[in-house]
Formats: structure tokens, sequence, C-alpha cells
């Protein structure tokens, strides 16, 4: 079966992460929605639809996985979609020429012709199909994702085993929900803490001393936890990020830093961002009112009393910077100055609460290029291609201010 995973027209929504990445990228629990899609699909060809600007970075990046949609049948998955197996089993009954919604929202369909239905998709023609209505988990905003974490985490612990196959000398809660992989090394000193949900550290992850890790919580590969860290779940890290300080109910997508001391909570925070030492944000305001989030700089109800930053890829915050409540900082920015900087900053900025200059196009690039060398990544003319679009895509922001 050809199971093609698309983006719709709220990926928006979904910025500053889903500037960089399409929303199936996105990280909650343990994987990405792709990730979680594709594991329903074992020995399918899986095919992916997202803005052209993004397509060959995930060709660099992502593999056995086609971009050239065919003209066979196919079932489409919305990349939206939180997957479990009673969605899955109404996706895998459908017929052909049929159509699952929940409320205005495509989830799947069963199409004869992908190529063709592509430009339906596109146009938004879905008159000649039949239609089901069924309720569905969906994502709409960037805080959806940490809402669900742990549930998230909780349901995919069974994906790796209460198995410590590493030696530790930790001081661990509730083994059986505890999953720490092969060359994982934990020093002495640390809690693990699986009491009220699952703990996973992945392989190649470093956990220094006196760290304490509540689950649920999620360590991606090649982490490093640094001493003293305190991590409450429900949190997921990525990949490659190195930690410090207090996290509480956020999510890291990877290659991220804060190795230092700092509050961050119910936040997310994407890759190859640098946290600077003492910075803090609020993720509850002081009259415990609900938050409002400007997203691409218009207010938005959460409908949540805690509410953190969201940062895009390649952003850094200077040592000491305070973060105020549902604060949305773009990609590549640079935040530094006194006072708090504004709740909405537009990518490529540069400054902070009194004043924000463009962040040279030359210069974050060059930067970036440095960073990812550190980490043995590639910075491709595909990637810098990417910056350059996203760049001129978020002009108009730069102009207007905040």
């Amino acid at each position: 079966m050809n199971i093609c995973i698309f983006e719709d027209d709220k990926y928006p929504n979904l910025f500053p992460l889903a500037l960089s990445r399409p929303v199936f990228e996105l990280r909650t629990g343990t994987q990405t929605i792709r990730e979680k899609i594709s594991r329903y699909f074992p020995n399918d060809s899986i095919f992916l639809m997202a803005r052209d600007y993004l397509i060959d970075i995930l060709k660099e990046s992502i593999e056995n996985v086609s971009f050239s949609i065919p003209s066979e049948p196919a079932v489409f998955i919305n990349g939206r979609i939180i997957p479990d197996e009673s969605l899955m089993h109404s996706i895998s009954q459908l017929n052909k020429g049929e159509l699952l919604f929940t409320d205005s929202t495509l989830i799947a369909a069963r199409v004869l012709d992908g190529n063709e239905f592509c430009k339906k998709l596109q146009e938004g023609d879905f008159s000649e199909f039949a239609r089901k209505e069924i309720p569905a988990k969906t994502i709409l905003y960037l805080w959806d994702l940490i809402q669900l974490n742990g549930e998230e985490i909780n349901k995919e612990f069974a994906l790796f085993g209460n198995t410590i196959k590493s030696k530790t000398n930790a001081c661990i809660l509730n083994r059986n929900q505890v999953y720490i992989a092969n060359d994982v090394h934990i020093m002495p000193q640390v809690v693990i803490d699986a009491t009220d949900g699952p703990v996973i550290i992945d392989a190649g992850t470093t956990v220094m001393p006196h760290g304490y890790l509540k689950g649920p919580l999620y360590v991606g590969k090649q982490c490093l936890i640094k001493a003293n860290a305190i991590l409450y779940g429900p949190t997921s890290i990525g990949d490659g990020c190195k930690i410090g300080g207090e996290v509480t109910e956020s999510i890291f997508q990877g290659f991220a830093n804060k190795q230092h001391g700092g509050f961050l909570g119910h936040s997310y925070i994407g890759e190859w961002v640098n946290i600077g030492a003492g910075t803090n944000n609020s993720d509850l305001k002081n009259n415990y009112k609900e938050v409002t989030v400007f997203v691409n700089n218009e207010p938005v109800l959460t409908g949540l009393t805690n509410s953190g930053t969201l940062i895009g890829d390649h952003s850094k915050t200077a040592i000491n910077t305070s973060i105020n409540t549902g604060t949305i900082i773009g990609f590549s920015v640079n935040v530094f100055g006194e006072g708090f900087p504004p709740k909405f900053v537009p990518s490529f900025s540069w400054g902070g609460g009194r004043k924000c200059s463009e962040h040279k196009f030359a210069d974050a690039v060059e930067t970036a290029e440095r960073v990812m060398k550190r980490r043995k990544v590639k910075f491709s003319k595909t990637y810098k291609k990417m910056m350059e679009t996203i760049f001129n895509q978020t002009k108009r922001m730069r102009q207007h201010g905040t």
C-alpha cells in the first residue's frame, strides 16, 4: 500500500518550529509524528508531501521514503494527527473514494489515483468523495504537542520495554517503568523517579552526578544531562541535546543547548538553539489567568494557565535573559538586552526589550554553519537555501515590528 503523509493549510499555526520542517516532523513523546504514523505501516511505501522549499531538506535527512506521489491507489494521512490503534483501524477500513474528517479537518483518504488526489487536496475540492466523521486527536498549535507529551511517552514506553541495559549506580524508583539503553553512562548520585510515569534514556547518553530525572521523561540518543540537572516530566529531549538547570513539561526537538542553570517550563525548543546561562522563562501569569500567545503576531487564546516559550531553530538567548509567559521567538533570533523581549519576536531579529533590528542573513548563515560543524552535521547548500526562503518569507513580520 502507498501511504502519503501530507501537510494541510494549518501549518502556519505551528510556526516558528514549522518554518524549518513540515508539521509531521514535530516531536511529541519519543518520536516525530511521521515516525508514529510510519510505525503502523512497516511494510508499506511511505510518501511525503510538504512545502516545496522543505522537500530537498527532507531528501537529505530521511531515508526509505519517496516524494513523487504515485498515480496509483494510495492512503493519504494528515500530518497533524496523533495516531492511535483506534484511528489507524478506522483508516485501514476505508473504502476507495472515502474520506475521514474530524469536524472540518481532513484526517485521511483512500483514493484510486494519488497524483490526482494531490490536486484535489490543494484545491480543497472533495465534492466527489464519500465522507465519514470520526473522533481523532489533531494538533493545531505547538502547545498541543506539549499537552499530549506525557500520554505519548506512557504509550510509547512499550516500544522500549522495562530493561536496564547499562550498569548504573543511580537510585531508581519504580524500576519496571525505566528503560536505559546500551552505552548510557549514568554517574553516581543520580535519582531516576518513574513513580508518576516511565523514564526512557536512549543510547549513548551521559547523565552527570546529582541529577533528578522524573517521568514521564524521554531523553534521546547522544545527549548530555549536566550535573545537578532537574528534569520534571512530562518532558521529551530529542537527540544530541545538552541539558542543565531545571526543566519541566517541555519538548526539545533535538541538537539544542541548555547547559547552565535557569528555568525552562511548558516550552517547545527547536534545533540548534542555545539558551544562555541564567535564562529563565515564566510559564504562569501572576494573576493565574489564561495565557495569550501571539502566533505570527496575532493573539491566540491558549485555554491554558501554564504556557512557556516557543523558540524556533538557530535562536539564541544571552545570559540572564528573562522571557515572559507565552513568548514566541522565531527562527535565527539573537535575544539580548535589558528587560523582557517582546511577546512575539520575528524570525531573524537581533536584540531584545528596547530595540530589535534585523539579524543580517550572511551573519546568521555563518553562525549556523559554525554551530552545526561543531556537532559534525553538514551545513549544505540546500540548508542555506531553506534559511534564505525563511528569511524572505518573514521579512514582512520584521518590517511591521511588534
